[in-house]
């Protein structure tokens, strides 16, 4: 997908529906935060609410479409560092949050568990595909606490070892 595509392909609400999410655990949450795939709509959310916190931000990207669109919101505070491979990120510093919505997809489930002991919300989009390389119920078991938000397809849920979700969302 060329860069110019990007805006007239993703322009749907289906990739708006993890922003709910997004909003409500940067509200209740401190830390640095890390965005595991960027996009047009969690990116700048992103940006301007770590910056609104004064909170670092880095975003991982592979795709050099989105790359180029994602590496106009660096700064100081906002890191975007394009991945060549997934296991050279740093998943062993302490994060407040992570967004997991990279690619390839099959890489999801393996960022999550990477991140869920040093992370203290994960936040996962597209939770209701059956697709294994999205949806492993024997990764999210190691989870103590579990939210889907599913007032909207596709579903977004967050995860921690930490923090009692049941506390925060109801």
């Amino acid at each position: 997908m060329k860069y110019d595509d990007i805006d007239k392909a993703h322009l749907t609400k289906e990739y708006t529906t993890h922003m709910t999410m997004l909003i409500k655990v940067l509200l209740i949450s401190k830390g640095d935060v890390v965005e595991c795939g960027g996009g047009i709509f969690s990116t700048p959310l992103l940006h301007w609410l770590c910056k609104m916190q004064n909170r670092k931000l880095i975003t991982y990207e592979t795709e050099p479409s989105y790359y180029k669109f994602e590496k106009k919101f660096q700064n100081p505070g906002h890191k975007v560092i394009f991945v060549e491979n997934w296991d050279d990120i740093d998943t062993k510093t302490h994060r407040g949050v992570v967004f997991i919505d990279h690619h390839p997809s099959e890489r999801r489930m393996v960022e999550t568990l990477r991140f869920k002991d040093t992370a203290d919300f994960i936040i996962i989009h597209d939770t209701e595909r059956q697709s294994r390389e999205y949806n492993k119920e024997e990764v999210f078991d190691q989870f103590k606490y579990r939210y889907d938000w599913k007032d909207c397809k596709p579903w977004t849920s967050v995860f921690s070892n930490t923090k009692d979700l049941s506390k925060l969302f109801f």
